[in-house]
Formats: structure tokens, C-alpha cells, sequence
């Protein structure tokens, strides 16, 4: 019988590969004239908020991508299901 919660501490384990994978990766650099272009076109306060956005971006689509090869590498060649 499966447990009730495991789909969320499956999902939390990832996120947390997904966390530990951007702090071994680094962010895209953006140079100082297109930052502060995108601060002036998105009306942000100063480039801090805009590296915060840009962080929290990479982290979910590191996340999500990572989430995708795991389910795939899974379900490919270590399923007990088959």
C-alpha cells in the first residue's frame, strides 16, 4: 500500500535536488547595461529586485527541468512497475 503523503515528499525531494542544483550552477549574468535596461522597461526599484526575479526564475526552471529527467530516468529504467 502506498502512503498518502508520498507524492509530496517525492515532489519536496526534487525541489530540494532542483535548490541544491542552483546553488552548483550559477545564475545567467546579465551586464550592467542590459540590467539596468531591464530594471528601466520592467519599472523596477534597482537591480537587486531584478537579480531576486531573475534567481527565482532559474530556480524554478532548474527545478522543473530536473523534475522531467528524474520522472523520465524513473520511469524509464527504474520503475518496479515496469
Amino acid at each position: 500500500m502506498k502512503h498518502p503523503l508520498e507524492s509530496l515528499t517525492t515532489a519536496g525531494g526534487i525541489l530540494l535536488l532542483a535548490f541544491i542544483s542552483c546553488l552548483l550552477l550559477p545564475a545567467p549574468s546579465l551586464g550592467l547595461a542590459l540590467a539596468q535596461k531591464l530594471v528601466a522597461d520592467f519599472h523596477l526599484m534597482d537591480l537587486s529586485q531584478l537579480y531576486t526575479i531573475l534567481f527565482c526564475i532559474w530556480f524554478l526552471l532548474l527545478g522543473a527541468l530536473e523534475f522531467f529527467v528524474l520522472r523520465f530516468i524513473w520511469r524509464r529504467w527504474m520503475s518496479p512497475a515496469g
